[in-house]
């Protein structure tokens, strides 16, 4: 997990190992991780300026608009969303934008409020679909509350180990609430923390795993451990040395950099 502040809670995540071209995804960044804002940059803005048109006109001061120029104009012209004549906002994101997961919980939440557990239950298993939110584990965990709220505790109790495949600065929560769903006690923090040992190293090569993908395995275990206290800066150098052994020193040297 890489992150590019913009201001001090808003920033782009940066895979450490992502292909050439990839969108860096917008996160609000928290105690315990990453909540993911939008897919990408141009996404990220369409929404923003989308919820300044969707305002009353009278609180509207088109700032936005102005701030944004032609680059904006591309992504979005003032007075479509008026003009698509759908009057649910979320709708309209959801058709029109994209998909967020904010949104998709509200639709959740929404069905519940009607009294639609079985749309909810279809929302929630949309929201798991390994397309839309890659590497991110909070719609697992969602999904797994969701289970967990209709009374379908053993497949709430597997959505939430589910989850936990996921690395869990992306949980969206805290480590405990999804380790309590899934029925797990610190066996997992356990397990993570011998494999960061010396004698992990050495299991894992005598089983052949590459040095490279040793350094790079130790250090997504360390940013898991580092997300169920928050304690980021105690693993700080220690993961930059992850990825300089794993031969990626500008994402170590990021990773040190202090403004």
């Amino acid at each position: 997990m890489i992150l590019l502040l913009i201001g001090s809670i808003t920033a782009l995540l940066r895979w450490p190992t992502a292909p050439p071209g990839m969108d860096m995804p917008v996160v609000e960044v928290r105690k315990h991780g990453v909540w993911l804002l939008a897919k990408n940059v141009d996404q990220y803005i369409h929404r923003i300026l989308v919820e300044e048109d969707a305002k009353n006109s009278q609180e509207s001061d088109n700032e936005l608009f102005h701030a944004a120029a032609d680059a904006g104009e591309k992504i979005y012209k003032k007075g479509d969303f008026a003009a698509s004549k759908i009057l649910n906002f979320d709708t309209y994101l959801l058709k029109k934008v994209g998909l967020f997961p904010d949104v998709l919980e509200r639709r959740v939440a929404h069905h519940f409020k009607k009294g639609d557990p079985v749309s909810a239950m279809v929302t929630g298993e949309f929201y798991t679909k390994k397309e839309h939110f890659p590497g991110f584990g909070r719609p697992y965990v969602f999904n797994a509350e969701i289970l967990l709220k209709v009374g379908r505790k053993p497949e709430a109790k597997d959505a939430a180990r589910g989850a936990l495949k996921s690395p869990w600065w992306t949980l969206g929560c805290k480590y405990e609430e999804v380790a309590n769903i899934a029925e797990w006690d610190d066996e997992q923090i356990e397990y993570i923390k011998e494999r960061v040992t010396e004698e992990g190293r050495q299991a894992d090569l005598k089983k052949g795993k590459e040095p490279a993908q040793i350094a790079l395995d130790e250090a997504a275990f360390l940013l898991d451990l580092a997300s169920v206290e928050g304690t980021w800066d105690d693993f700080v150098e220690r993961i930059a040395e992850c990825y300089k052994d794993a031969g990626l020193h500008d994402i170590a040297k990021f990773v040190l950099y202090r403004d």
